[in-house]
């Protein structure tokens, strides 16, 4: 069962620049992942440095595994997102309702 992801981000003030290409940067490798259907980038219209990923993943599994290959030791799966953060991220996985 499909699965969409949803990470939310504060970014530091007046690092909007440099935080959107660190973002685009994590998010190509993201979505590369198996299992990615796709992701998009939300800008909240009113606060520029509030941010959402919204992913879209074929299972809950897929997410998971990537979940796990973002916390792992592999060089890849790094990312400067860290460094532009100012509080820390918010993700909320939810399964996708089919025929509502």
């Amino acid at each position: 069962m499909a699965v969409a992801s949803i990470l939310e981000l504060q970014l530091k003030p007046g690092s909007l620049d440099a935080a959107l290409k660190v973002i685009h940067e994590t998010l190509e490798a993201t979505r590369t992942r198996p299992g990615c259907l796709g992701v998009s980038v939300l800008v909240d219209s009113a606060d520029p440095t509030h941010v959402s990923a919204y992913e879209s993943w074929e299972s809950i599994e897929h997410d998971q595994a990537y979940r796990a290959w973002r916390a792992s030791d592999d060089p890849a799966a790094k990312s400067d997102l860290g460094s532009v953060l100012a509080a820390p991220p918010k993700l909320t996985v939810y399964t996708i309702a089919d025929g509502v």
